[in-house]
């Protein structure tokens, strides 16, 4: 066995790369706990509801012009060509520059849109991250291409220590939300300076080739509409609730989204590095033993989020109370709610990159699409109807919901699997069931405060 896991093969790869994906994705939450946990108490909750609306913006502009550079690297023939990978390259410097561009114009109307006067200055500050990103050597996604991800996820770590290094610092000298920004400014400067230093692999030129880009941009068309759908399921809720509730409760609510969707991104994590690889490498159309491969490692990664996840919705209010203040105490309740609704999300969470993995982007969006109509809908009905309440049981209803186009979208690659996701909802329901009766007098009671 120990010869077979280093090996060249790609399940072997695949067992390697989970190995260090999930090692990074674990040693980074504990690191983000630990950074959470001091600078809770260095600032005040409002910051962390600000920086919460600073994030939203962020990675709202940043997926609402994604090109699919990242999925074209790992999906693409052309993925290791030189000329193919400049030109990526500088798409990617180019797109940079633009949305540092767009955080300074939305500044001010953004501030005013949610009457946080200091979104003015912390977004432009916090938006120069993207600019740098743009300058991050296609190099990484060609270790992920290739599975091949340890001294990635060690930038990645060493990056991430340098940015709370530096949050922890700026927030004792400035008492405020601009430390934050500035912060993860630093971190974005650190990760770039050592991936050019510490990654080996050929170094990037600039490059426009038609054909390259020709490429990016039919793939990317799609990617680009995936994406903006993709911020509307992910991002949604707290661009909502920003207007629904005081930055004292977003913070409270961020806070908690982070301890209860540790899970989901860690599952996320996982199946954005693999599951394109194994759904291009070993497709389920070509044998029956590639399928029942794929099924071996979706019921794996689900079993493993999911315990995590059950675990995280009947310990929730304990781990608030021992790790925070009294200040934050009402995240407890909202983290079990959280969990519950976060469940179907996790059981469907390896179908969609079957249809990246062959190229079809277009019926990638049309599920993304839907998925994220629905769940907006929802999430606006529940929240005017029902409060925070309704909001986070659309969550999980919009999985629900959009099931059937899911299905219709992996039917082609012969991805479904209909007895997984049963058994799998049937255990989440008694399980998150009886979580939320147990903890159902701290629900009740935060419900009515915040």
């Amino acid at each position: 066995m120990k010869l077979a896991l280093n090996g060249p093969s790609l399940m072997a790869r695949v067992v390697r790369s989970t190995s260090w994906i999930l090692l990074g994705f674990g040693v980074g939450q504990v690191l983000r706990l630990a950074s959470n946990l001091l600078l809770t108490r260095l600032l005040f909750p409002e910051a962390f509801g600000l920086m919460a609306l600073v994030t939203v913006i962020i990675i709202g502009l940043s997926l609402f012009s994604d090109m699919g550079i990242s999925n074209a690297i790992a999906q693409n023939p052309r993925g290791d060509d030189p000329d193919f990978l400049d030109s990526a390259w500088t798409v990617q410097i180019c797109r940079g520059g633009l949305l540092w561009l767009l955080t300074g114009l939305l500044a001010v109307p953004v501030a005013a849109f949610y009457n946080a006067p200091e979104l003015a200055y912390c977004l432009p500050i916090a938006g120069f991250s993207l600019a740098l990103q743009g300058f991050t050597p296609t190099r990484v996604e060609t270790a992920y291409r290739h599975l091949l991800v340890g001294r990635v996820t060690a930038i990645n770590l060493a990056a991430q220590i340098c940015g709370i290094l530096s949050m922890v610092t700026l927030a004792i000298w400035m008492q405020s939300v601009v430390a934050l920004a500035i912060g993860s400014v630093l971190q974005e400067a650190a990760k770039l300076a050592l991936t050019h230093l510490a990654l080996p692999g050929r170094r990037n030129r600039p490059r426009w080739e038609p054909a390259a880009t020709h490429e990016l941009i039919g793939m990317g068309k799609w990617i680009f509409l995936s994406t903006a759908c993709f911020f509307l399921t992910t991002q949604g809720d707290r661009a909502i609730l920003g207007k629904h509730l005081t930055l004292e409760a977003m913070g409270i609510y961020n806070i908690a989204f982070f301890l209860a969707s540790f899970p989901m991104q860690m599952g996320q994590e996982v199946n954005q590095r693999l599951m394109i690889p194994v759904y291009r490498d070993k497709p389920a159309l070509h044998s029956d033993q590639n399928r029942k491969k794929q099924r071996q490692l979706r019921y794996a990664l689900t079993g493993g989020i999911l315990c995590m996840l059950w675990t995280m919705a009947w310990i929730g209010p304990w781990l608030v109370d021992l790790l925070y203040d009294d200040r934050y105490a009402m995240a407890g309740p909202v983290i079990v709610m959280l969990t519950t609704s976060l469940a179907p999300s996790i059981i469907v969470l390896t179908y969609d990159r079957a249809s990246l993995a062959a190229g079809d982007t277009k019926r990638f969006f049309f599920y993304t699409a839907t998925r994220a109509f629905v769940q907006t809908a929802l999430f606006l009905a529940g929240v005017t109807s029902f409060g925070l309440a309704g909001g986070i049981a659309a969550m999980g209803l919009a999985v629900v919901v959009s099931y059937p186009m899911l299905m219709r979208q992996t039917r082609p690659y012969r991805a479904q699997d209909p007895v997984h996701d049963l058994v799998f909802l049937s255990i989440s329901s008694v399980i998150c069931g009886s979580a939320i009766a147990y903890h159902w007098d701290g629900i009740g009671s935060t419900l009515g405060l915040l």
